[in-house]
């Protein structure tokens, strides 16, 4: 449905670069490179429409590359907080997020800051899986 961003756009099977679409370098957390997933900046929001037709959300998180920021990430259905990470920065273990979202309409991926302003925020939704039938 939408996206905005905290810098540059929503990139996608990407880190976010500078201010331009398709700037970035591969996703990586942890050590390991993703080929598919969502590279944001905070703060932002992913605004995807599921017409109730999707049962599960999953997706692998994290700060990019080991960059200095500090993020939240959030999963919301409606309007309503599924899940928030704690605040991981690029030394923290990247986290899994497995939540249902069974009869929703809009899920919305939201990436906060962390607390410190939002540079380096570069936050990864890695092989982010929607489950739909």
């Amino acid at each position: 449905m939408s996206a905005t961003n905290g810098w540059g756009p929503v990139e996608r099977d990407q880190s976010v670069g500078g201010t331009a679409a398709g700037d970035g370098t591969p996703l990586k957390l942890g050590g390991t490179v993703y080929a598919k997933g969502l590279g944001t900046n905070s703060p932002s929001d992913v605004l995807v429409y599921l017409a109730g037709q999707c049962s599960k959300f999953t997706a692998t998180v994290g700060v990019d590359n080991g960059d200095p920021g500090t993020v939240t990430f959030s999963v919301l259905l409606d309007g309503k907080v599924l899940t928030t990470t704690p605040v991981l920065n690029g030394k923290s273990a990247p986290a899994t997020i497995d939540v249902p979202v069974t009869g929703g309409q809009v899920l919305d991926l939201s990436v906060g800051d962390g607390g410190d302003g939002n540079g380096n925020d570069h936050g990864d939704w890695a092989n982010p899986v929607l489950t739909c039938g």
